[in-house]
């Protein structure tokens, strides 16, 4: 089927209204009709050719929520009506360590990204910046009803990428919890840390988020441009969640870590980051990376956020406000996240 969308006809330019074609319902298949998709920083990264050359066109978008409106011979986990979300990835091999453990997002052989990635069928997957979509049942969500579904969409990448490394570096009640940044990414992180039960910390450039930071679940907020906020702070937190897509100084934030801490990288800047090695040796500290999580960590997030009520704090727009909306990312001027209403574009 032909459906409508936006696309990013070239590296830097701005997407277009276009129309791509859906695969067939399969035997394992949902066809999910589109109701809202998020703009994640990551989805500019790729149409700005930031992180390398990429198969264009491109319709970017893995924050998706929308209903299953038809469903392949062998699929029972969804049915028509569910409404259902699609995150990051789309398939994977099922068969190495990784998938059988869980962590489909490593796949050995290649998980397939929800957009720009080689489908199985050859073609070039195609993201939510349309009306519809038709994905491998088992990587469907079930979205709970209690969630708004437009404040859910941005959960299907930032809620996961922050709650992945937060549940598995332990954050709950008695441990102490840095978030680096309060954007898309770092706003998440700070609803997810508080009701996991940790103490909170913001760390941002300036305190001019400070009553958000708070307003959001943080214990205490500080500006990294102070000198002496790391003075104050040294030897401080447990974890450290970067949620910066931008360089900064690795080695004064891991003077921030207690002995045992770890510094984890969930922001992907386009240029390398610097580690002086000592900052690691002297407090028998950790600096580890973390994607995404894989579909069982993704849905434990959902039923997560559903219990604790926690959805993204989203500016909602039409499909021909995407390219403002990009320069708006770019100049930091969205609290949180922009979420599309899919259905402008019928």
């Amino acid at each position: 089927m032909r459906v409508n969308a936006y696309a990013a006809p070239a590296a830097g330019q701005p997407l277009t209204p276009t129309t791509i074609e859906r695969r067939d319902v399969g035997p394992h298949d949902v066809l999910i009709e589109i109701q809202y998709a998020g703009i994640c920083h990551s989805d500019i990264h790729t149409v700005n050719g930031d992180w390398g050359p990429q198969p264009f066109p491109i319709v970017p978008g893995h924050e998706i929520i929308g209903t299953v409106t038809e469903t392949g011979d062998d699929v029972t986990r969804h049915q028509i009506g569910d409404r259902v979300g699609v995150g990051c990835l789309v398939n994977s091999c099922g068969n190495c360590t990784h998938c059988q453990n869980g962590d489909e997002q490593y796949c050995e052989n290649g998980m397939i990204p929800t957009y720009a990635g080689l489908d199985r069928d050859g073609t070039t997957t195609q993201g939510g910046y349309s009306t519809h979509v038709v994905v491998d049942a088992d990587y469907v969500l079930t979205v709970p009803q209690n969630l708004d579904p437009a404040a859910a969409a941005p959960l299907l990448c930032a809620g996961i990428t922050t709650y992945a490394p937060l549940r598995r570096w332990g954050a709950g009640p008695g441990t102490k919890v840095a978030i680096v940044g309060l954007g898309g990414l770092g706003h998440m992180a700070v609803k997810i840390a508080h009701a996991l039960g940790a103490d909170v910390t913001v760390l941002s450039q300036t305190l001019k988020k400070k009553e958000d930071g708070l307003r959001l679940g943080a214990d205490a907020y500080h500006a990294t441009s102070d000198p002496t906020t790391f003075e104050q702070l040294a030897g401080r937190f447990d974890l450290i969640v970067n949620t910066v897509s931008a360089r900064i100084d690795l080695n004064t934030f891991l003077g921030l870590l207690a002995v045992d801490g770890t510094l984890v990288n969930v922001g992907a800047p386009a240029e390398p980051l610097s580690v002086n090695v000592m900052s690691l040796i002297s407090g028998r500290r950790n600096f580890a990376g973390s994607m995404i999580g894989g579909i069982a960590l993704t849905q434990e997030m959902l039923d997560f956020c559903a219990a604790h009520n926690i959805g993204s704090d989203i500016e909602v727009i039409p499909a021909d406000k995407i390219n403002q909306a990009y320069e708006r990312v770019l100049a930091s001027d969205v609290r949180y996240r922009f979420v599309i209403d899919t259905t402008t574009l019928h």
